[in-house]
């Protein structure tokens, strides 16, 4: 199959397309019909370095350029990327499963609001004079070195730049690794960043599995590594780069919580819900999977839930009208149906949903469980997939107490017109992304990222910068100095 922006080899290094096929091939599967549409071969040892050392090389100029002269460049990949959005996003469908309407209003588009905004940080980044009596010290920013990135399948695109962005803008280099499952859209960022001025080597993409971004994260010339996956993914990444003394972002997985008070606009607690739950056909990291609904309102909000669901399209990706697309794999597919299977065994009910769709691709309908209790399974464990488990409650402390009653810390929110138990509530979350009367809205000016077993460190916003940077203190003394002997 031919489609928009194809990639021309399986790699992108030093500012060029590389093929070596006597890597282990890649299939790239259609999620919508399970056809196999383009082949990568995962990058061999001699690619690893090559992707290195180029970048190790690129690095030192680029680094003593001005932020104003990176952040040029990096302004001029993000019109580039909204100039191409159709194409990129039909792009991310083909690699995702993700139906077009989704993609070309949030996949490339939040490329470009990353590459924009830290574009227009670069220039920003700087020091501070400290008076110390006749004496004083500065502070210089300085970049990292070489940072490597390893992506998720689920927004393959944005992943791409939300940490190429802050690594470029701070004078770093990146090697990113896409996720094997979704491998074509990191190639196109590559290519636009090149397109729009960035020397050579400064952004680099690999394909390969785990032994790839093992080799990638070992490596003694990588200075910092962030990952976009899974706690046990994440457990085994966060090891290696200790080993090394690396700098490190982990943005892992989540089973978060979303309470719906009594008081709360059932409509847009609905919406919420959707969004938290179906959004990407339920696989995004933040989703709020545990929705703990007030019992004076549960069958109330399931009834609306499930009348919204009904109105669903599900269907081509590629057909403006489809609002609910695939599972990306069919692995992933059947890792969610096995779920569902444990939550009708466990004593679940099954209010919609819970089976494949007879077609081909991995369609999954729509899943809602109610009567949820907290040590099911379907309310434990990250699923990633379109299943929601709805949980009763009374009482606000008691709801609060079993929210954070888990092993993640990724996100919450909560649904009340009640502004101060609002705020309450959003306080005694244990969790690092928060959302009042709102769910998974993720603004580059924002800081994304969780606590406990989600993640260390933070993407996106001001905050991003100190995961990019390091600070060197410089101490001036103007005087003669003293010494003991």
């Amino acid at each position: 199959m031919t489609y928009p922006t194809q990639p021309t080899a399986s790699h992108f290094i030093n500012g060029a397309y590389v093929e070596d096929t006597s890597g282990t091939p890649i299939d790239v599967v259609y999620p919508a019909t399970g056809e196999v549409i383009a082949t990568v071969y995962a990058a061999t040892p001699a690619i690893v370095d090559q992707a290195i050392a180029s970048a190790k090389t690129a690095q030192v100029a680029w680094a003593k350029m001005t932020g104003t002269e990176r952040g040029r460049i990096l302004r001029r990949a993000a019109d580039i990327m909204r100039e191409r959005n159709h194409d990129l996003s039909v792009l991310e469908t083909f690699d995702t499963g993700k139906p077009y309407q989704e993609t070309s209003v949030v996949d490339a588009t939040s490329g470009a609001d990353a590459l924009e905004y830290f574009g227009g940080m670069a220039a920003t980044l700087t020091g501070e004079h400290i008076q110390l009596g006749e004496d004083w010290v500065y502070t210089r920013r300085e970049p990292l070195g070489l940072c490597v990135g390893i992506g998720a399948w689920n927004y393959p695109t944005q992943i791409a730049c939300w940490k190429g962005a802050p690594a470029l803008a701070c004078g770093n280099a990146i090697v990113f690794k896409p996720s094997e499952t979704t491998p074509l859209c990191a190639l196109k960022v590559a290519e636009i960043l090149h397109e729009a001025g960035l020397p050579a080597g400064l952004y680099n993409v690999v394909q390969g599995m785990g032994e790839v971004g093992g080799a990638l994260v070992s490596d003694p010339r990588v200075d910092k590594v962030s990952l976009t996956g899974s706690v046990p993914t994440g457990r085994k990444v966060y090891a290696a780069a200790a080993a090394g003394i690396k700098h490190v972002t982990m943005e892992l997985g989540g089973k978060s919580p979303m309470i719906v008070f009594e008081d709360a606009d059932i409509e847009n607690a609905v919406s919420g819900a959707i969004l938290g739950n179906f959004y990407s056909s339920g696989q995004v990291c933040s989703n709020g999977t545990r929705v703990f609904v007030h019992e004076d309102i549960k069958e109330a909000f399931l009834a609306r839930l499930s009348a919204r669901l009904a109105g669903a399209v599900i269907g081509d990706p590629m057909q403006v009208e489809t609002s609910f697309g695939p599972m990306v794999s069919e692995r992933q597919m059947n890792i969610v149906l096995d779920y569902i299977a444990k939550g009708q065994a466990e004593g679940a009910r099954l209010v919609t949903g819970g089976t494949r769709l007879d077609r081909d691709g991995f369609y999954l309908q729509p899943t809602v469980f109610a009567d949820v209790t907290d040590d099911m399974t379907i309310a434990r464990e990250e699923i990633f997939g379109p299943v929601m488990a709805v949980l009763d409650f009374t009482d606000e402390d008691d709801v609060l107490a079993r929210a954070n009653d888990t092993e993640f810390g990724l996100a919450a929110g909560v649904f009340t017109r009640d502004l101060a138990r609002a705020h309450r509530v959003a306080s005694g979350f244990e969790a690092g992304t928060c959302y009042i009367n709102t769910y998974n809205d993720a603004p580059v000016e924002a800081p994304f990222g969780g606590s406990k077993a989600s993640g260390v460190g933070r993407e996106n916003s001001k905050a991003a910068i100190e995961h990019y940077s390091q600070l060197k203190s410089v101490y001036v003394r103007m005087g003669d100095l003293e010494a003991p002997f």
